[in-house]
């Protein structure tokens, strides 16, 4: 079995897969929005990388979310992943207060998934 690397550059890969695995680095957003519109673009770009791999939303197997104010920005956030989510399908999860890389990002997530 082979691991492959998509979306590499020095320090991280956008994605890695191992056999039926397929594990996304934090997703954080390009633009500054509220929680609703960052968390939104988030789960966009891991719409894109988990198709990419082979896999979907429905396949998440486990989430860390990551909020930079989670008393002000977990209800906002919490709306938006309930939305995305498939029914009866909810992955395992972790949120928690992060200090994260630049002070407009709200929102950072990764993911830990299988392939279809």
């Amino acid at each position: 079995m082979s691991i492959q690397r998509l979306h590499s550059n020095n320090r991280l890969s956008g994605a890695v897969t191992f056999a039926e695995l397929v594990f996304l680095s934090g997703q954080v957003p390009g633009a500054s929005q509220d929680i609703a519109g960052q968390t939104r673009e988030v789960l966009e770009k891991i719409d894109a990388l988990l198709a990419e791999v082979g896999s979907d939303k429905d396949h998440v197997l486990n989430a860390t979310i990551y909020l930079k104010d989670i008393q002000a920005d977990f209800a906002g956030m919490n709306e938006v992943w309930s939305a995305w989510l498939s029914p009866g399908l909810a992955p395992a999860r972790t949120t928690l207060q992060a200090a994260l890389a630049r002070p407009e990002i709200l929102v950072e997530i990764s993911i830990i998934a299988t392939r279809r």
